[in-house]
């Protein structure tokens, strides 16, 4: 688990062991997620105005519902500054993935989108799930070929042939999509990996249950024992205002998106890790569930 050559919080590389457990092939998609929605009368966050107590000193007319949203800038762009291309957008939800003059009716087998870790959870409960460890969903994507970079082996495109939905050309101005994709691609639509499991790199980020830490433990393996169904992190202290600054807490997302690219966010690996509060949804996260103890999973 983990990897020594590349992102910092990737490190270090370390031995662990996860007990049986069973995942979906898929990321959920927006057909699922409306079944859930149908059933239930669910609202994720995103369609809800924010909380005032939780963010003080956000002015009131701020305070609508929506979510962030890549919105692809027409020149170069500093990417220092993320800002120049992710928008909070009024309206955007998982509905409407790119704003109030969007909808998701001809996106039904495309992953979910713009969904909290709360979303998420609440989702995996009602389907009798659970969501991915950190560990379980890293031993998931590398599909027992551990040693690898990727999760089909050290080349990113292997004869030329792409494995999975990332971003061509200069992140964030130029989108080559020789992909075939420039947003979201139907779940299932590239390979998948000896597991059987799709979409476990690119297309969108997937919410796990751990919680973030700025590095992994210490390599266990060269202690007395290599440690069994691991879970990162604490959560941090949130909305205290005593503090300068306010820190929402962060739970690990897996996987990269469609906007990963090898000259911005090279997180289209395995062992890559990204912190996201739990409060924020954009276009590019979506979540996927497990099921432990022997128990059946749907594709």
């Amino acid at each position: 688990m983990g990897s020594n050559d590349h992102y910092v919080e990737e490190a270090p590389a370390h031995r662990v062991k996860v007990d049986d457990f069973l995942m979906d092939t898929l990321p959920v998609t927006n057909r699922r997620f409306s079944a859930f929605v149908a059933a239930t009368g669910y609202t994720t966050a995103a369609e809800l105005p924010p909380n005032p107590e939780h963010y003080p000193g956000a002015l009131p007319e701020m305070m609508y519902p929506g979510s962030l949203v890549f919105i692809q800038p027409r020149i170069p762009a500093t990417r220092a500054d993320w800002g120049q291309w992710w928008k909070f957008v009024r309206g955007a939800n998982w509905r409407r993935p790119y704003g109030l003059d969007s909808d998701i009716n001809d996106f039904g087998d495309h992953p979910v989108v713009h969904i909290t870790w709360s979303d998420a959870a609440a989702f995996a409960e009602w389907a009798g799930k659970d969501l991915p460890t950190e560990a379980e969903w890293e031993r998931a994507a590398r599909g027992g070929i551990d040693s690898a970079i990727y999760a089909w082996g050290n080349d990113l495109t292997p004869s030329g042939r792409h494995m999975a939905n990332t971003w061509q050309g200069e992140f964030p101005h130029e989108n080559l999509r020789e992909d075939g994709y420039a947003r979201t691609s139907p779940a299932g639509a590239f390979p998948g990996n000896p597991f059987g499991l799709y979409d476990m790199i690119g297309n969108v980020w997937e919410w796990t249950n751990d919680w973030y830490a700025e590095r992994h433990e210490s390599d266990a393996s060269k202690t007395c024992c290599i440690p069994s169904n691991p879970r990162g992190g604490e959560r941090e202290r949130s909305f205290d205002p005593g503090e300068p600054v306010i820190r929402i807490p962060r739970k690990v997302l897996k996987g990269g998106s469609h906007l990963c690219a090898p000259n911005y966010c090279r997180r289209y690996r395995p062992a890559a890790r990204y912190p996201q509060p739990i409060d924020t949804s954009t276009s590019h996260v979506g979540f996927r569930c497990v099921k432990r103890h022997q128990q059946t999973a749907e594709g």
